[in-house]
């Protein structure tokens, strides 16, 4: 044990090694055999939210508002752009190195000869960080599906799910209704489980029925209504009146807003939260990527949208912005990504396509793009196509070619956009 890493960097490096196949190892037997070990358990009530899009949206609303309300907030929330750091906060603060490497440490003291991923071991490592810091309340993020993610070792006391959309079909299936059923494996018996799909599976629903957890469906538990100032929530027997929207931009966004309301109804004698505590935490919500509007002109716009779901609502998003002249796409995204679907849903608004290669051995490359590009999109004046190594590059070509009057919106996989912030970061210092 002696030669264990004593630095952040050196431990994710090693974790990196230990599991350089990207094969994802499904089964929750590992796991939770490593938390019987460390002993890994909440004293605070658990928030567990799935979905295929609005999951750190969801997250973030229920962090600001419980925060607001001056609970200590524990957040698990996932993939990061910058730091690793980002994934574990305490308090709406980044975890330390120093609290990271000693819950990694305890894990692998914990595991003995069990093998874990990357994903499992970090997982296991943020939430045993978590459960120590005292926290009045802990929000955990689903990576993947819900049944078999590493998450779902706790034992939520709200689970929510947000959307149900067709994404990593290899693992969860090629259909709604086989992805609903995937989700819905974080529901539990005798709790409240939340579902904010307007039109949710039926295998969601049934699955919640069987197992007898507490199901609040959008329309039929919760509902929203509103104007063009301001909304208001019902829910089964508490109403929120006149609160501003989500700081958070896009359409979408009163859906996990409702989601994340939905929840604090259901703990309300666990965690009573005021009025002016809803209005402020959801005026305050920030999360970056997500519709994230950076100051200054060009008007350039971050945003994670990788399925045909995420991008027709950025499709939306920016057809509701005003006047722009051009909008130039920095784009990248996963070779087993419905890459077809997500530039048909968002070529109405894009005349310029600056297409990147990410650094993942699972990238599309830009020419691939760049081909799909052609297919989707037929040929027109004024319309370019150019290909770049890296998000960075495209990024740059595109700040050189844009006007006042244009926007540049980066999306795809989180690499695209981390790609961007880590460009923008270097430029400015």
């Amino acid at each position: 044990m002696s030669n264990l890493p004593t630095t952040l960097p050196a431990w994710l490096a090693l974790l990196e090694s230990r599991h350089a196949e990207t094969v994802i190892n499904m089964g929750l037997d590992r796991v939770l055999a490593v938390k019987e070990r460390l002993q890994l358990s909440f004293s605070c009530p658990v928030i567990m939210v799935a979905g295929t899009n609005g999951k750190g949206s969801t997250c973030s609303m229920l962090e600001s508002v419980l925060m607001r309300a001056g609970y200590k907030v524990g957040l698990y929330i996932k993939p990061h752009f910058l730091d690793f750091n980002e994934r574990a906060r305490v308090n709406g603060d980044m975890a330390s190195d120093d609290t990271l490497v000693t819950a990694f440490n305890a894990v692998e003291a914990a595991r003995g000869d069990t093998t874990l991923t990357y994903f499992e071991f970090t997982t296991l490592a943020i939430m045993k960080l978590l459960s120590a810091a005292g926290m009045d309340v802990v929000i955990l993020e689903v990576g993947l599906g819900g049944r078999l993610d590493a998450v779902n070792i706790v034992d939520a006391d709200v689970s929510i799910v947000t959307s149900v959309d067709i994404d990593h079909t290899d693992y969860l299936g090629d259909t709604r209704e086989k992805i609903g059923f995937e989700k819905a494996g974080i529901f539990r018996a005798g709790k409240t489980a939340i579902c904010s799909d307007p039109v949710p599976p039926q295998s969601l629903i049934d699955h919640a029925e069987a197992i007898g957890a507490d199901l609040w469906l959008m329309g039929r538990d919760f509902n929203y209504s509103g104007d063009k100032q301001q909304w208001s929530y019902g829910g089964r027997g508490q109403r929120r009146n006149s609160l501003a929207y989500p700081s958070l931009r896009g359409a979408n966004q009163i859906l996990n807003a409702c989601a994340a309301l939905a929840a604090l109804e259901a703990l309300k004698l666990e965690l009573p939260v005021g009025a002016q505590e809803v209005r402020t935490g959801l005026v305050t919500v920030e999360l970056p990527g997500r519709f994230q509007v950076l100051p200054g002109r060009p008007t350039t716009i971050l945003d994670v949208a990788h399925n045909p779901h995420a991008a027709a609502a950025l499709n939306q998003n920016l057809g509701n912005m005003g006047f722009h002249r051009y909008t130039y796409a920095v784009f990248g995204s996963m070779h087993d990504k419905d890459i077809d679907g997500v530039i048909a849903a968002m070529s109405e608004h894009v005349d310029h396509w600056c297409l990147a290669t990410l650094p993942s051995p699972r990238s599309a490359t830009a020419s691939e793009l760049a081909a799909k590009v052609l297919a989707v999109q037929p040929e027109r004046d004024e319309r370019t196509i150019n290909v770049f190594d890296d998000p960075g590059a495209a990024y740059a070509n595109a700040v050189s070619r844009a006007g006042e009057d244009d926007r540049i919106v980066v999306f795809g996989s989180f690499l695209t956009v981390a790609g961007v912030m880590a460009a923008r970061k270097s430029s400015l210092h």
